[in-house]
């Protein structure tokens, strides 16, 4: 039997591969809505309501590295993470779990200041971190955080249902997360030559970097655009198919086009690249269109939406309109400044395994 390494399956690959093992049946779950393949699992307890829970896993020297990001930092992140996954779905996030593992070299400060700062962004969202769980690492910091949301049947959005015609629109601005990452590991590869060196390294990070703190802030501290999931309700809108953008703008609408089935053409003029995010590019002789349509981790949400139901909404300033779906023939493209089409798979997002 020929064995295939996760490297060449991919992230995605294997997650269809779980799917086919563990997806449950009607007769297992009958409440159960949708199970993988979206931003959360779905079940209907009751006519009206839905819940929903999404679960992630932030792991030392993967997503993140403790040698330039703050333990509190680190902890707000990783219940804005999940929580942006309930947002993704036009919900509301109400309760967490949080599990830990730990090594034994780590401070018990360190996992204070952890805790402080999931707090922190646990009580911006109102959410109510309920339990958990606590172990041994032998390797590096593990961090296990499940969300749990809810949202009125009537404006549950999931990765189908976008048609033809319809709107694709992203708030805030993208690029920020991967710029401010660029900024960082290079302020990382300086701090280890000092040290390779035997060399003083005296310099405060955040201070001597002010300048790029847009980006870094929007790579060490995202914010789940839980303003805009209220902004859709308090507007009856209920768009037609939504994700966050967390492997990058070109994967995550992937992800939206594969599941209905359509194709989509995005205009780069109308892409909002974060402006330190060219400011960076500028000075590292790179792309910040790049980290906007390949970076990740900006966490803003994507979505699409009929022309008639953008007029609700065409009044809010940080939702932009990037392009428009088309048949699913037509493939996902990029229309760039000078009018040369280009085709957006073969500018890729984050993958785990590759």
């Amino acid at each position: 039997m020929a064995y295939k390494a996760t490297s060449e399956t991919g992230e995605f690959g294997l997650i269809e591969r779980i799917k086919s093992i563990v997806q449950p049946t009607l007769e297992s779950a009958p409440k159960l809505v949708i199970g993988i393949g979206d931003d959360c699992a779905v079940w209907r307890p009751s006519a009206k309501m839905l819940q929903l829970s999404s679960t992630d896993l932030l792991i030392e020297q993967v997503h993140f590295d403790l040698l330039t990001t703050p333990a509190k930092h680190l902890g707000s992140k990783a219940i804005s993470v999940n929580a942006s996954d309930i947002c993704a779905m036009n919900a509301i996030p109400r309760y967490a779990l949080v599990s830990i593992a730990v090594p034994p070299s780590i401070p018990v400060e360190m996992i204070e200041e952890l805790y402080r700062g999931m707090e922190s962004a646990a009580r911006e969202y109102g959410i109510a971190i309920t339990g958990g769980d606590t172990s041994r690492s032998r390797s590096g910091l593990v961090i296990s955080v499940t969300v749990t949301g809810e949202v009125p049947k009537s404006m549950i959005t999931y990765r189908k249902g976008a048609k033809e015609g319809d709107l694709v629109c992203v708030t805030g601005s993208l690029g920020g997360s991967a710029a401010g990452l660029r900024v960082l590991t290079r302020e990382k590869l300086i701090m280890m030559e000092h040290i390779e060196n035997n060399e003083t390294y005296n310099r405060n990070l955040m201070a001597d970097l002010q300048e790029y703190s847009g980006a870094i802030q929007q790579h060490l501290l995202p914010l789940a655009r839980l303003d805009t999931v209220r902004f859709l309700h308090e507007r009856n809108v209920r768009p037609s198919a939504m994700i966050d953008i967390s492997d990058g703008l070109s994967q995550d609408l992937g992800h939206i086009c594969k599941a209905s089935a359509v194709g989509a053409l995005l205009q780069e003029s109308r892409i909002p690249v974060n402006s330190t995010a060219r400011l960076i590019a500028d000075e590292l002789q790179d792309d910040a269109l790049g980290f906007a349509i390949s970076g990740g981790e900006d966490y803003q949400l994507l979505f699409t939406i009929s022309k008639e139901e953008h007029e609700k909404i065409a009044d809010n300033r940080d939702i932009a309109i990037i392009g428009e779906i088309t048949p699913k023939d037509s493939g996902l493209l990029l229309k760039d400044i000078y009018g040369i089409t280009i085709d957006l798979t073969a500018l890729p997002g984050f993958d785990h395994f590759k």
